[in-house]
């Protein structure tokens, strides 16, 4: 099975992954990588960091004359906030020494993972968890995760996002945005993604596109921060991947762990589940149309292209919800963890709201899943013995 680990800190010298379980002979450019990172830093309302920060890859092992080898696949991506001039982060995140001069951070801010994770590791510095659970790691993750929609993509299978609602303006019911979907499962995922990415919000419509910005630009002065919701579609997708067998292999319940891993995500829907909660079952359940012995068409897609754990053949459907995000130009108040005193929270460079960013290390994460679950029902070393038995 495919499967992979990130490594590295926010500002320490670079981050690393390994991606292991890729087949082989599947066609990978550094340039391919590249792109996805590149739609990473989309998005109205980023931060300082999305101004010198750009993401290439470097690929150690694994792939040779462009294609796959079968081993494991070795990347690193360099943190150009570490390499900046006089920037200090070469003695804060020093591998050698005692850290003796380095100012300690002891003002951990609500609604990130400072407290409890200094309290779980025991540390009297909040620096290694704000740096190891910075959505800087999401870097990396769509490094590996790329290669997987590469995989995909061979296979006919692809994955395209939009965002849906950011903060108080966006969509109510997806029969709104219905009309910017009409032809994908014919023309693919990936075909919304060039409109979505034209737009700073990623969203489909012109208008709510400018709302959102002068929506944006008003929470920044209050110094606030949003959040939203994006919705992540995935076509192609054969019948039978993930199984009602077990509760561990369920399709929806993997997809749900991989887009609540992202930093920041609180919820996720698949199809339309939140709004199937108070609704009828006539009308929340896809009717199935007559077909031969192997196809049989739902009518609708409100289950999201998910029934029992298993894909049914229908589009795949997933939205994440993201919360505001916690680091606020106008602080909270916290507690000083070295003194006990109540203070207001240390700030940190952020952005007002990343939820384009998010849309985008949903599709990765989500690419993950979907490819793991074409190898456990299809199983296969090559991407040619794969295309054989799924029959592409």
């Amino acid at each position: 099975m495919l499967r992979y680990l990130t490594s590295g800190e926010s500002h320490g010298e670079a981050l690393i992954g390994i991606v292991e379980g890729m087949p082989a002979g599947v066609p990978v450019t550094r340039p391919m990588i590249d792109e996805q990172l590149a739609r990473r830093w989309l998005g109205f309302g980023r931060g300082g960091r999305a101004k010198f920060e750009t993401d290439q890859v470097h690929i150690y092992s694994g792939i040779r004359f462009s294609k796959t080898m079968g081993g494991p696949i070795a990347m690193r991506l360099d943190n150009a906030a570490y390499r900046k001039d006089k920037s200090g982060w070469p003695d804060v995140m020093a591998i050698d020494g005692d850290g003796d001069g380095v100012e300690k951070i002891t003002l951990p801010r609500p609604g990130h993972a400072d407290l409890t994770g200094a309290q779980k590791y025991g540390l009297d510095d909040i620096r290694p968890v704000i740096d190891r659970s910075s959505a800087r790691e999401t870097a990396m993750r769509v490094a590996c995760c790329s290669l997987a929609r590469v995989f995909l993509r061979e296979l006919g299978i692809q994955v395209g996002s939009h965002v849906t609602r950011i903060g108080e303006v966006g969509y109510d019911s997806p029969t709104e945005y219905a009309h910017h979907l009409k032809g994908i499962e014919s023309a693919g995922a990936e075909s919304i993604n060039p409109d979505a990415d034209a737009s700073e919000v990623r969203m489909l419509d012109g208008d709510l596109t400018r709302e959102c910005i002068e929506h944006i630009k008003a929470v920044k002065k209050g110094g606030d921060s949003l959040g939203g919701v994006y919705e992540v579609i995935v076509t192609g997708v054969p019948v039978g991947l993930g199984s009602f067998v077990q509760w561990d292999r369920k399709l929806d319940a993997r997809l749900g762990r991989a887009i609540l891993s992202i930093q920041a995500q609180k919820g996720v829907e698949i199809g339309d589940g939140i709004a199937a909660a108070s609704e009828r079952g006539s009308r929340v359940h896809d009717p199935i149309s007559a077909g031969d012995r192997r196809e049989f068409p739902r009518t609708r897609n409100r289950a999201g292209g998910i029934e029992g754990g298993m894909s049914n053949g229908m589009p795949i459907i997933v939205r994440g919800f993201m919360k505001p995000i916690p680091t606020l130009i106008k602080p909270l108040g916290t507690a000083d963890m070295a003194t006990g005193e109540q203070q207001p929270t240390r700030y940190e460079r952020s952005d007002v709201t990343s939820v384009p960013a998010a849309s985008t290390v949903a599709e990765a994460v989500v690419a993950m899943e979907i490819a793991n679950a074409v190898l456990e029902k299809f199983g296969g070393d090559s991407l040619d013995e794969i295309r054989a038995r799924i029959g592409r």
